[in-house]
């Protein structure tokens, strides 16, 4: 087959919708539907954003892309309360497990207090640091 291919340093929202729409139709014929939904979890001190959680749920799974607390914020459990609204809601929604992705080693003793385990690792990822994958099942006590 004779094709052109381009490389860019952008990604057109068009093209993005494309190939998101065309591997989101080969997975349902493949897997079934994946009922994907966005999560979003917000903390707010007052009317001020100090920090929030963004995932989605997908074939019974919540992914955690995203969780923050701001500096001034930090150290009154509020990741944790973050991730068990995500979790509350996730289950509600039919998940089973949650996962996550992190490169900081905080953020992976946050994860492992709250119940996550290290599924999978990339070693010197970057700058000498791993990239850890972690994973919950729900419905299984945290460690303590």
């Amino acid at each position: 087959m004779d094709v052109t291919i381009e490389v860019a340093d952008w990604i057109d929202e068009e093209f993005e919708a494309e190939v998101r729409g065309g591997l989101a139709g080969f997975n349902a014929a493949e897997f079934g539907p994946s009922s994907q939904r966005d999560l979003a979890v917000s903390l707010y001190r007052g009317d001020e954003l100090v920090g929030g959680l963004a995932g989605f749920t997908a074939w019974d799974w919540l992914f955690v892309k995203w969780l923050w607390v701001r500096d001034d914020a930090r150290g009154h459990g509020l990741g944790a309360r973050a991730l068990a609204a995500a979790e509350e809601e996730a289950v509600r929604r039919g998940c089973r497990a949650a996962w996550v992705d992190t490169l900081n080693p905080g953020a992976r003793r946050l994860y492992e207090r709250c119940g996550f385990s290290v599924f999978g690792q990339l070693d010197d990822f970057f700058a000498g640091r791993t990239r850890f994958f972690m994973q919950k099942r729900f419905g299984q006590a945290p460690r303590q």
